[in-house]
């Protein structure tokens, strides 16, 4: 089945991914059961198996809408690039910070390679453009640094500050209730002080 098929109105298939979105943003991963799936999606609980060989394709499925609408934000975060790298890359940065808080679930499961199949049903194409874009913005503002390395270390650092934040532990441990600073500080460690620091 093709990303296409997952969208057509109507069918099947593109029901089981709404309801699996709607539910893993309702109650989280765990929620994400092929039964409650199909419950939810009002047939069967072997009829979602007819368009998804297994469980982790129909995650993968659930996933890679995840990954689209967080590849919108960061678009529009970034804009039209006519910003410098760094405000590209705090740009993004909040985003990703913003898409993390708003929907935990769809977070988590994204990255959980674990669940997923990864190499099915085109998920790759949706999550490596997204670090693409970081390791891109990463060579511009680090022109002497290995840019995957650096947009790996960020990409890691940004994780876990969503994933701490989401938890109320950095807010606990800073006093905070903004990322900005943080987020900032990340950037700076990074790619080395701004301009005017």
């Amino acid at each position: 089945m093709t990303v296409a098929e997952d969208r057509e109105p109507g069918g099947l298939r593109a029901r089981l991914v709404e309801v699996g979105v709607d539910l893993v943003n309702r109650e989280g991963a765990r929620a994400l059961t092929l039964r409650e799936i199909a419950r939810r999606a009002g047939v069967s609980h072997g009829a979602p198996r007819r368009h998804f060989l297994t469980h982790r394709e129909l995650l993968s499925a659930i996933a890679r809408r995840g990954f689209e609408t967080l590849g919108e934000r960061v678009s529009e975060a970034v804009g039209d690039g006519t910003a410098s790298p760094r405000e590209q890359i705090a740009a993004l940065g909040r985003a990703y910070l913003r898409f993390a808080l708003d929907h935990p679930g769809m977070f988590e499961l994204m990255f959980r390679h674990d669940l997923l199949a990864s190499g099915h049903l085109r998920l790759r194409d949706t999550s490596l453009p997204l670090f693409g874009v970081l390791v891109e913005l990463a060579g511009r503002a680090r022109p002497d640094a290995d840019a995957r390395a650096v947009a790996g270390a960020l990409w890691a650092n940004l994780h876990g500050m969503a994933q701490l934040w989401s938890w109320g532990s950095l807010q606990l441990a800073t006093g905070s209730e903004d990322f900005g600073p943080l987020l900032h500080m990340a950037v700076d460690a990074h790619l080395g002080p701004g301009p005017g620091r």
